[in-house]
């Protein structure tokens, strides 16, 4: 059974350890084992619990024995972002290196609903030596600690959130959790050939008491090969909580219930790039792009409405000399690109990048009052190789976040996050051997909505190729 526990949805797990039929514990040791075994070569955990692991599996055992109510994902291992606090694990953000006394409120949630926290997943950059050989420039990245691509280990899994896309794209757990400042979680999915979700703002609760943030452009949101996975963990994460300033005040949508009702009648809009994307395509983007927006037109078959727009918005990155984050440093929130304590606001550039948010939020209340969702590609390339990588980050290269491939990277997916609007990647093909995916996006709160389509998607149209490393 020791394959068959591999690649069985989390759900699926949750269901035989109900029944009996194996024991939270013996799925705990499959998938500790399966990190023993791959994660020296993807570097895809950072900490692991083991005995912690061992210890909260034994407890969910006893409450299998004992008959009691078993949450939604009773027995499901899983690991968090390296900056998202676990209690009693390292906590890492930037120079921040500190072992947590507490747990994120979504850790807690994620217990609360029997989950098993083994660990924390790396985080792109974690492993390099960013110290400065001149101001503003960077070395390149320690190989030997990043994550890799299961697909192939001469690239990257993506950026951010690319330890916890490893992991569940070669299976050592059966879903993760990343963030996703500009398309973090979704990017690293898409990439990795695995479902990502960025949620709306405010739906997942957050409080760091060591550093107060408001997630104002960042989400938080799970990594799975099964879209049902992913809608279960973001059910459990979900929903109003005191403790965070911009949390969601009422009860969300449930985005489980509804899940199979497919899609007949649902109207989607496909767009090629926003019409201003294109700008940052590359060589390989066209080819990429047409694989998605195939996939985007295989669900007429099931019943959609699928029209191609022509609609312009805006770009974010346009605006300003600095290309990448200008708006949201009137604030402290969770993005990695924000500097601390805050810097100096130009308040005419800053109110030049809120009235042009304020048009797109406008232009999407008009588009979504139309169509149910927008359809697009994730990312318009495929993973790039480590030495691509490197080259980004030197001295004459497009150094994330301060040059140009910061908007190349997050051309598809940063829009979502300025505006706080829900958006889920899922896998729909390849090229040269290479994931693609398919973003579906809709108005905030709909998460409902775009893991509805993502699952009539998946269902009609599964990929289940697996990884070299797996």
């Amino acid at each position: 059974m020791s394959d068959e526990l591999t690649w069985l949805p989390g759900w699926r797990l949750t269901e035989l350890i109900a029944k009996r039929e194996v024991s939270c514990l013996e799925v705990t040791e499959h998938f500790l084992g399966r990190i023993e075994e791959l994660n020296p070569t993807l570097h895809a955990l950072e900490e692991v619990d083991y005995q912690g692991a061992r210890e909260q599996a034994r407890a969910a055992d006893r409450a299998v024995s004992s008959g009691e109510d078993l949450g939604d994902l009773h027995g499901i291992p899983t690991a968090v972002k390296s900056h998202i606090r676990v209690a009693g694990l390292h906590f890492r953000q930037g120079a921040a290196d500190e072992v947590s006394d507490v747990d994120d409120i979504a850790v807690e949630r994620l217990r609360k609903a029997g989950a098993i926290v083994v660990g924390t997943n790396t985080m792109m950059g974690a492993g390099a030596n960013l110290k400065s050989k001149e101001p503003g420039v960077f070395s390149p990245f320690n190989w030997d600690a990043e994550a890799r691509s299961p697909w192939d280990l001469d690239r990257v899994p993506g950026w951010s959130s690319s330890g916890g896309a490893a992991a569940a794209a070669a299976r050592l757990l059966p879903v993760t959790i990343g963030t996703d400042g500009g398309g973090s979680t979704r990017l690293p999915a898409a990439y990795s050939g695995v479902v990502g979700l960025h949620t709306s703002r405010g739906l997942i609760p957050h409080v760091d008491y060591r550093k107060p943030t408001m997630m104002l452009t960042a989400s938080l949101g799970p990594l799975a090969r099964d879209v049902r996975d992913a809608a279960l963990f973001a059910r459990a994460m979900s929903g109003p909580d005191g403790r965070d300033y911009v949390v969601v005040q009422e009860d969300p949508a449930d985005c489980v219930v509804g899940l199979d009702r497919g899609v007949d009648g649902l109207r989607m809009a496909w767009t090629e790039d926003f019409g201003f994307a294109s700008v940052y395509a590359t060589e390989d983007s066209a080819r990429i792009i047409d694989v998605a927006r195939a996939a985007a037109q295989s669900l007429t078959t099931l019943g959609a409405e699928v029209e191609t727009t022509e609609d312009v918005w805006e770009d974010r990155a346009a605006h300003g000399t600095v290309r990448w984050t200008v708006e949201p440093a009137a604030y402290e929130v969770m993005v990695g690109t924000n500097l601390t304590p805050l810097q100096p606001v130009d308040s005419t550039l800053y109110r030049e990048q809120a009235e042009s948010r304020a048009r797109n939020w406008e232009h999407f209340r008009r588009f979504f009052a139309e169509y149910d969702v927008l359809l697009s590609v994730t990312a318009q390339r495929i993973a790039a190789r480590t030495t691509e990588w490197d080259r980004g980050w030197t001295v004459d290269g497009p150094s994330f976040p301060g040059g140009s491939f910061a908007p190349v990277y997050c051309s598809h997916t940063m829009i979502f996050n300025w505006l706080g609007f829900p958006a889920v990647s899922v896998p729909c093909g390849f090229i040269d051997g290479m994931p693609v995916a398919l973003q579906i996006a809709a108005w905030h709160g709909r998460e409902d909505l775009v893991l509805r389509v993502a699952q009539a998607f998946q269902q009609a149209f599964p990929r289940d190729e697996r990884p070299l490393v797996s």
